[in-house]
């Protein structure tokens, strides 16, 4: 592991950290609005099971949206920007061994994810289509799938989601999340308050993902591209079972939580520690 810095950036790095907050303001609305629409279609109040797609199609519906949605597609861009320094620069200190190469890895692809979305929110924005996120996913998946080895490709997706899944619901139960964000600056109600969203919201992420994981896992299985599914096709699989809109519920809601917590992590999330070579 990399010795740590304690140095607070300099001037010249000063954008990576505005770049970083802004990013968490746009990653933390994308989470609070899809456990908004998700939650008001549990229970019948309009909206609809959504994913990152479907939030950029109701914002861009409504009035100023695509002012809205430009906005947004630029803190997703600044949350990739992000993702790319801490993968290049290793801004985490979490060095050039196995265990840090993968780290940063997943920050590279965590980068590429949220690029994509900034771009397909522009795309929207200038009305040239883009077409609907299932659509898209399966073509990627079909991509693979018609490589050398393509079901063994689709089943390293389906491994990533699931172990990214898994770390997010332990970093639930040990409380592991909160150790980036400056605590001595918040009173201890705040205190209570966003430890409490942000455990519901890490373990929701995770369930999430590990049926995002499944999904992945059976598309390799049946070489089938239409298995392979993301949040919104996780929500529908909630749906389907006993107590189903109860627990969509309960798992959008706690999206709603991760948002909130990425908005105080957008304020609070600590800089001075990070290694800034």
């Amino acid at each position: 592991m990399a010795s740590i810095s304690h140095a607070a950036p300099s001037p010249d790095d000063k954008w990576v950290e505005n770049f970083a907050r802004f990013g968490y303001i746009a990653k933390g609305a994308v989470y609070v609005m899809i456990g908004g629409l998700t939650v008001a279609a549990a229970f019948n109040y309009g909206g609809q099971k959504a994913g990152k797609m479907t939030v950029f199609k109701f914002i861009d519906g409504v009035p100023g949206g695509s002012i809205l949605l430009g906005i947004l597609a630029l803190g997703l861009l600044a949350y990739a920007v992000w993702r790319f320094v801490q993968a290049s620069r290793d801004t985490e200190n979490e060095g050039s061994d196995a265990k840090g190469i993968a780290k940063r890895l997943g920050y590279l692809v965590s980068g590429i994810m949220y690029g994509f979305l900034s771009y397909y929110a522009v795309r929207l924005i200038v009305k040239t289509g883009g077409g609907g996120s299932g659509g898209s996913r399966e073509t990627l998946v079909a991509k693979l799938l018609s490589q050398p080895f393509g079901q063994w490709l689709v089943g390293i997706v389906a491994l990533f989601f699931i172990v990214k899944g898994v770390r997010q619901i332990i970093k639930a139960y040990t409380g592991s999340f909160k150790k980036k964000v400056q605590q001595s600056s918040i009173s201890a109600d705040k205190k209570r308050l966003f430890t409490k969203w942000g455990r519901l919201g890490y373990y929701s992420r995770g369930v999430i993902l590990l049926i995002v994981g499944y999904m992945f896992v059976k598309a390799a299985l049946q070489a089938n591209p239409s298995q392979a599914g993301g949040t919104q096709e996780a929500f529908g699989y909630l749906q389907s079972t006993s107590y189903g809109p109860w627990l969509m519920a309960l798992i959008a809601i706690g999206l709603i939580g991760y948002g909130i917590f990425t908005f105080i992590k957008a304020r609070y999330r600590t800089m001075s520690g990070i290694n800034w070579r």
